[in-house]
């Protein structure tokens, strides 16, 4: 039997999900299918950052910075249990360095830049502030001088002079906030749905063949969406077009287990320059340090893998600016990489190549269903880029738009109080005996709004974890029970932090595998 859909969705990534919802928004009929999980790509292996791109502006991309900000504003406001201010500083050993690179930069022409002094950094900074204006959220920057950065933050490199202080947004889950966006999605448009884990078979007259655990199944649509990110290219050989579309850059990760890195941080990323002329960053995350990332072409995301000379240069990198605070190998818990879906620009300078977004249209073989390629884009802007993709289809389709989602909450951010006193407040009235407002301001933080849900049906105490006491055995058994999760790896890497934070013993894995399997 063949469904009948106005839309399907090749690709679960921050993009897809983002589509997904929009058209849903529009009352759009849309099956979205992925081969693993939500978010489980690329999407779950970024810097974890909701930011404008500070570094951009030296290739003159200032529409996507401009973008990129309001975007970033906006999701403090739309999705606030998971993204939140984030004060960085950017280090600074001269006055004048990098101004001769940065204007090689903006020409496109290949420059190493491994000294931003402090006038290229104000200039970018006064740039960023004015491009941020729209929504904003959080204050203009300010310059540290030597005896300011001394004060603020004492154990940096003593070649460091001064430096810049401006705010960018972090987001604590990102995967969860892909899979908020997929069952709003649904939520709004009863008839399209979302699956995962699922493998397409191939098309043919129109129809898209795909199978999941259920069986084998078929879907003809009026427009296809390729959302495939990094893997577009893969996913177009699956329904049969042969493209080039992609190129891809491979970015590292690590999280570290370092207490006195963490405090030396005092709650900031360090956002600086090295002396190969990358760009790197570190802050605090979930009680350990993030740190990221690198930038190395990866033909094959599937390849895609952190490297031991990728952590030992992630390690190098932070002991340029913190020489007394290095970072053992003991010491990363955890390294993660993914594949920035950048479109082929071959024999460019990987760190050049645009990560603005852009859709490539083509048709399915022996029809004239159009396809959409969603190429490039930014965790940040997933939002506009969904918007500029939803309106290409609903032009095909011959239909107005029914509704923004600029401004539209998602998941728990429903309802969730703006500010640190209405969400304590909250707070204060969801706690209980047995469950006390410490515990119940962390549910929120994973969960907004939608921790009722939970609440509603615990009936006592909670559970610590075997092995990870961070979690409860009833909050790992509503996960299985109702947010799609069908592996392992889903509750451990995607619907929570346990993975990432390095906390995935064997002992945890046993606990959360039988909650599974009770679950199933």
């Amino acid at each position: 039997m063949t469904e009948d859909y106005e839309v399907v969705i090749l690709g679960a990534g921050i993009n897809g999900c983002g589509t997904f919802r929009d058209l849903c928004a529009q009352g759009v009929r849309c099956l979205m299918i992925d081969r693993e999980d939500y978010c489980a790509g690329a999407s779950a292996a970024s810097s974890r950052l909701m930011h404008g791109g500070l570094k951009y502006l030296e290739t003159g991309e200032f529409r996507l910075v401009r973008e990129s900000l309001y975007e970033r504003n906006m999701l403090l406001a739309t999705a606030g249990h998971l993204v939140h201010p984030l004060e960085c500083l950017v280090p600074v050993r001269s006055a004048f360095g990098g101004i001769l690179g940065s204007v090689a930069r903006f020409f496109r022409i290949r420059a190493k830049l491994n000294d931003r002094g402090s006038l290229i950094t104000a200039l970018g900074l006064t740039l960023y502030d004015i491009y941020g204006r729209k929504l904003r959220k959080m204050p203009t920057h300010r310059m540290l001088n030597r005896r300011g950065l001394a004060r603020e933050m004492p154990q940096l490199a003593p070649a460091i002079t001064g430096a810049g202080v401006y705010y960018e947004g972090r987001i604590s889950h990102a995967e969860r906030l892909g899979l908020e966006l997929a069952l709003d999605g649904e939520a709004m448009s009863p008839e399209s749905r979302s699956v995962t884990h699922a493998e397409i078979l191939g098309a043919g007259d129109g129809v898209i063949r795909w199978r999941d655990r259920t069986g084998e199944h078929a879907a003809r649509a009026q427009v296809v969406i390729n959302a495939g990110g990094a893997w577009i290219d893969a996913v177009n050989r699956q329904i049969g077009l042969e493209t080039r579309l992609m190129g891809g850059s491979r970015g590292s990760h690590l999280v570290v287990d370092h207490p006195a890195l963490y405090a030396a941080l005092a709650g900031r990323m360090v956002y600086f320059g090295t002396a190969d002329g990358r760009v790197n960053l570190l802050y605090p995350f979930e009680g350990k340090v993030l740190v990221g990332s690198t930038d190395l072409p990866t033909p094959d995301p599937d390849q895609a893998r952190c490297t031991q000379e990728e952590e030992d240069y992630l390690r190098a990198a932070v002991a340029e600016v913190f020489p007394d605070l290095p970072i053992r190998p003991e010491q990363v818990v955890q390294r993660f990489c993914g594949t920035r879906p950048l479109p082929r620009a071959d024999g460019q300078d990987i760190g050049l190549v645009t990560r603005d977004h852009s859709i490539a249209r083509l048709a399915l073989p022996g029809s004239d269903t159009p396809v959409l390629c969603l190429i490039g884009g930014k965790w940040t802007t997933f939002r506009g880029f969904a918007e500029q993709a939803t309106d290409e289809v609903l032009a095909i389709l011959g239909r107005p738009r029914r509704v923004s989602t600029a401004g539209m909450q998602i998941g728990g951010g429903k309802d969730l109080p703006p500010d640190d006193k209405g969400r304590e407040a909250l707070a204060q009235s969801l706690s209980r005996p047995g469950l006390p407002v410490e515990r119940v301001r962390v549910l929120l933080g994973r969960y907004g709004t939608a921790v009722r849900a939970y609440l509603a049906g615990l009936s006592g105490p909670e559970t610590p974890l075997p092995g990870c006491p961070d979690y409860s055995v009833e909050e790992i058994r509503h996960i299985c029970r109702h947010e799609r999760v069908q592996t392992l790896d889903d509750v451990l890497r995607r619907r929570t932090l346990i993975a990432l934070t390095g906390q995935d013993t064997a002992e945890v894995r046993a606990a959360v595998e039988a909650i599974l399997r009770e679950t199933a």
